[in-house]
């Protein structure tokens, strides 16, 4: 199973070189355009993950910027993890809640 920095890792590759693992074949790997790379699109673990990375990559942008040339992704990575994640996790499962509950 691959870990959050793996998988960010692996997310910087081109979007015909996926090679997420599909929850449905643990040796295979998924190609772009396949039905099973449409499942792992469309599923809720893949839809967090792609909200953490566009932090990571705004982070990356807004830390780059500041600097003056660009940090890398290894590095707004660390930072990121270190210094917002556990807020924007917090705030995100509170969203999510909120969304959840029916209107009293």
């Amino acid at each position: 199973m691959y870990n959050g920095i793996e998988r960010l890792r692996m997310s910087n590759r081109s979007e015909r070189d996926v090679f997420m693992r599909s929850p449905l074949k643990d040796n295979d790997t998924v190609k772009a355009g396949s039905s099973d790379y449409f499942h792992v699109q469309s599923s809720e673990l893949y839809k967090e993950f792609q909200a953490e990375k566009e932090e990571i990559m705004r982070h990356k942008w807004i830390e780059s910027e500041r600097a003056g040339y660009d940090i890398g992704f290894e590095r707004a990575l660390t930072d990121w993890r270190i210094k917002h994640r556990t807020k924007w996790l917090e705030a995100r499962m509170k969203i999510r809640t909120q969304i959840q509950k029916p209107p009293q």
